[in-house]
């Protein structure tokens, strides 16, 4: 042994080459075998340790022998896949200057695409001696010098050619037009643990998430992409172990190649298969698969936290920091990547690529977006054209797949929702908290409800963007379900041992005159037109809808509204307590959608008279043909601007006539929302109009039952905190010849 208690180097390790990062089987100079590419600029020397296959007997360390442009890189001959390994990085140990080497702490591959070994108590490892409790700042902490690499999960080397033809084996996917494209969030373990009919075996886990009582059910429900949350390899902090806790929702990455192993079953060869094989069954029924990512923080959480990986390899390039060496925390979580350096950047698009085609995954949603634009050349602030966007927005590999942005982050001027470029889509929470306010009795004008109905146009109309920019939500897995959301006034986290301070403190929620469960009927009674008429909003309005899973069957977490840390029945949905009726509801919500164009279109409503084809064979005898989007009180008055700002009204409808481009109307829609606790009458246009949506009564007519539908002429009348929809099938149109010429 050497005397820094590393075995005698017996591989020899020529230089190779400083590009693809990471660890990569290849051929150089007629040999067979690892070339090694990490990243560390300030690094003094960087060693790479190998393992035998267990992990736990170190067989050989070797130094990296040349650093190109920061990049440390070697090729030892005789290496291939399956070689277990971690890195030691030499430098100076100076937090005030943001340097934090420490070559006693073994560390993974940022680029690792494969780990073995624990990571459940990885949290604890910190580079520094004491406790954290020890120190006001660890700025002079003293390094620790203890080996921890018995503890430490290792990289794995793995063929990175037979990675990328397992992914081009998997199923094409559906690729969903934007227009007809609906959103359900799923946790992949609460998805399916308490269901029935899933096979206890692979109950919350990858292949269960894809087994047939679920594709059954997305088919049935209309649902088109699964939007998982993060399935990264990911940790628990170390306040949540010191709870018994653990994090459940999983935004805490720390492997950005590796599928998260506690949702694998343990049924297939490895992870990675496991993985695709969930996404080949989803794509062979037509659904797509979206990943929530998180590439705004890493693991290693704040100045106190473990050293793990890029903390301990470069932590003045991997992170953003100020001028003490302490770090400029945008996500809330402790740190946040420096996405203005090549490394990181690098780091994310590998990443992103590596996704779309070794697993094949058709989209992105990004946790805490606006971290993603933050420059340093700009001080850090947002600009949407920053290098990693303008990055992602170029390249080939991800041309196709969806990107969707959370356009907000707790850092300085962090809320950016609009401000994203063409081709991304965002959360949009106005549309959320309009929708609660307008229907649960909170401050909400028609004005801003009607914006949130047509797609935002306030907020994304701008720069060649559409309706389709907007992702409508009324729920999501940050907050409160459906459920809790019409059954409790006030939070209820005291389960997550912060003395229910954490979470939101405004859910804009309403309980019906009661707080959590009751068997009050007229409470009850509310509580259904409540969750029914917020349905029907969102798969009503312009825009892409996403469903949180289990609000179709009426899912509680009990008034948690932040469950990040319950891996128990609260957050596992309840498909044994769910509410058929309410599920009923959705499908028919959702295929009305599907196939009506009225309620899923891509271009801005305009209020004015439709050119073109769309214009051609209008019966002018009828009010308000031709003209793509009309607003009415309820006496059939057109709404003044007066009208829109009253903040008494909760009831007005609108008159909807549009075609797919190019395509002539065939139908005239007339939505109506009355929110107010007393029944209504509405007066209606000329004509026969058939009644085809009644949210109270949780009433969807399909088109081919529209024959019983009931035919209306006059007016109708409206039960209290209610949606109706009724339609108007216009005759053949009859197009005008040709002009003459003079």
């Amino acid at each position: 042994m050497n005397p820094a208690g590393a075995p005698t180097p017996v591989l020899l390790c020529e230089p190779g080459q400083a590009w693809p990062m990471g660890a990569n089987c290849m051929t150089l100079q007629g040999q067979d075998g690892v070339n090694f590419a990490v990243y560390s600029r300030h690094a003094e020397r960087l060693e790479v340790c190998l393992y035998d296959a267990q992990g736990m007997l170190e067989t050989d360390r070797v130094s990296l022998p040349l650093c190109t442009n920061g990049v440390w890189h070697g090729f030892i001959a005789g290496l291939g896949d399956g070689q277990l390994y971690g890195l030691r990085a030499h430098g100076p140990f100076q937090p005030a200057v943001g340097h934090r080497f420490n070559p006693a702490k073994l560390l993974l591959d940022p680029f690792a695409r494969a780990i073995v070994g624990d990571t459940q108590r990885l949290s604890l490892e910190l580079d520094y001696l004491g406790h954290p409790a020890d120190y006001a700042t660890v700025l002079d902490a003293l390094p620790d010098p203890v080996d921890n690499a018995a503890r430490i999960p290792k990289a794995q080397v793995l063929n990175l050619k037979a990675e990328l033809q397992a992914g081009a084996a998997i199923a094409p996917g559906p690729q969903v037009p934007l227009t007809h494209t609906v959103l359900y969030e799923a946790h992949v373990k609460g998805l399916t643990q308490r269901h029935p009919d899933v096979p206890l075996a692979l109950r919350g886990r990858y292949a269960g998430l894809a087994s047939a009582p679920m594709l059954a059910h997305y088919q049935r429900l209309g649902i088109t992409t699964l939007c998982l949350l993060p399935v990264y390899l990911h940790i628990t902090e170390a306040h949540l172990l010191k709870k018994g806790l653990r994090n459940y929702w999983g935004y805490n990455t720390l492997g950005y190649f590796i599928p998260e192993p506690s949702y694998a079953s343990g049924q297939f060869s490895d992870d990675r298969t496991e993985f695709r094989h969930m996404v080949d069954q989803l794509h062979q029924h037509g659904l797509e698969v979206v990943l929530d990512v998180v590439y705004n923080h890493s693991a290693e959480s704040d100045t106190f936290g473990p050293t793990l990986s890029w903390r301990g390899l470069d932590n003045a390039n991997w992170y953003a920091l100020d001028q003490a060496g302490q770090y400029l925390n945008f996500s809330g979580c402790g740190n946040s990547f420096n996405l203005g350096q090549p490394c990181a950047v690098q780091l994310v698009m590998d990443s992103l690529r590596w996704w779309v085609q070794a697993f094949g995954v058709d989209g992105f949603r990004f946790d805490l977006a606006t971290v993603l634009g933050r420059d340093p050349v700009l001080h850090h602030n947002f600009h949407p054209m920053s290098g990693l966007l303008a990055a992602i927005e170029q390249d080939p590999v991800l041309a196709n797949v969806k990107c969707i942005a959370e356009p907000w982050d707790v850092g300085p001027d962090g809320y950016k929702l609009g401000q994203f470029p063409v081709g991304w889509h965002e959360w949009n929470d106005r549309f959320r908290d309009t929708s609660r306010a307008f229907w649960l009795g909170f401050d909400c004008a028609r004005g801003d409800f009607g914006r949130r109905l047509t797609g935002s146009s306030d907020l994304f109309d701008h720069g060649g963007r559409n309706p389709l920019s907007s992702i409508n939500l009324i729920t999501a897995h940050d907050g409160m379900t459906l459920a809790d959301l019409t059954s409790y006034n006030h939070k209820h986290n005291w389960p997550n041992g912060e003395d229910n301070r954490d979470g939101h403190d405004n859910d804009l929620s309403a309980n019906a005159g009661v707080e959590g469960p009751t068997q009050q009927e007229a409470a009850q009674a509310v509580r259904g037109q409540w969750r029914r008429a917020l349905l029907a909003t969102l798969f009503c309005s312009q825009g892409i809808p996403q469903l949180l899973a289990g609000d179709e069957f009426g899912h509680s977490q009990g008034g948690n509204n932040n469950a990040y840390c319950q891996d128990n029945e609260t957050t596992w949905l309840d498909w044994p307590g769910a509410d058929p009726g309410l599920t009923d509801f959705v499908v028919g919500l959702i295929h009305l959608r599907h196939a009506h164009v009225a309620l899923r279109y891509a271009r801005w409503f305009t209020g004015s008279a439709l050119t073109g084809p769309a214009a051609f064979g209008i019966a002018p005898e009828i009010e308000g043909l031709g003209v793509d989007i009309t607003w009415r009180n309820p006496d059939g008055s057109t709404l003044t601007a007066t009208d829109w700002e009253d903040p008494q009204s909760r009831s007005f409808a609108c008159l909807i006539e549009v075609a797919d481009e190019g395509m002539v109307p065939t139908e005239r829609w007339l939505l109506m929302f009355h929110a107010s606790g007393q029944s209504l009458s509405f007066a209606l246009p000329p004509g026969r109009w058939l009644h085809v949506l009644d949210s109270a009564a949780a009433l969807v007519l399909p088109q081919a039952q529209w024959g019983s539908a009931k035919a209306c002429v006059d007016d109708i009348t409206l039960s209290p905190r209610s949606i109706f929809g009724l339609v108007q099938t216009l005759g053949a149109p009859v197009f005008p010849t040709a002009p003459q010429s003079p």
